[in-house]
């Protein structure tokens, strides 16, 4: 299963949000430049983090952005539910109306059933309890771990709002 760069540029602007003091709102050029993420696309992505309560903003020259709640609150299912809507692993779990025919294989009244859908729950199960356990608090905590292991060339300036490169979770 793959996510979307929405989820992946959105749960780094939550990281760096994290690492941020409250009273001092970040903007969205700052964090732009810190992630090397191209400021327009942010711009999309904090709108619909915006629009799920999970960030605030302020206008003006001493505006941008905080998190809208302590990040030992906010869960990552609620950060990527905001950004790629439901989970599902396979087409057919989208619990959406649509006219898509949801699944080709299984047909209960015919007595046809498909073969593999314990294994697409099962894999839906692990990633919605992975992404409900792991809390943003933890992925800062985690993240500030990792700037400690950079080189020593490696400079982090937080005057400019800039942070480490960012680093890939080991695999759940």
């Amino acid at each position: 299963m793959i996510f979307s760069s929405k989820a992946e540029y959105g749960v780094r602007l939550m990281v760096e949000l994290g690492r941020q003091t409250p009273e001092q709102p970040t903007s969205l050029k700052a964090i732009a430049a810190a992630e090397s993420l191209p400021l327009a696309y942010l711009e999309q992505v904090v709108a619909r983090l915006k629009k799920a309560g999970l960030v605030m903003s302020a206008r003006g020259a001493h505006g941008g952005y905080w998190l809208a709640r302590p990040a030992d609150e906010i869960t990552m299912d609620q950060v990527v539910l905001a950004l790629e809507g439901a989970i599902a692993p396979m087409e057919c779990f989208v619990t959406e109306h649509t006219e898509r025919v949801l699944c080709s294989h299984s047909a209960p009244d015919a007595g046809h059933t498909c073969a593999t859908k314990l294994l697409w729950t099962r894999v839906q199960g692990g990633i919605a309890r992975s992404l409900q356990t792991t809390t943003l608090a933890e992925l800062v905590e985690f993240s500030r771990r990792e700037v400690g292991r950079l080189p020593a060339h490696v400079t982090v300036s937080a005057s400019a709002g800039a942070s480490a490169p960012a680093t890939t979770a080991p695999a759940v």
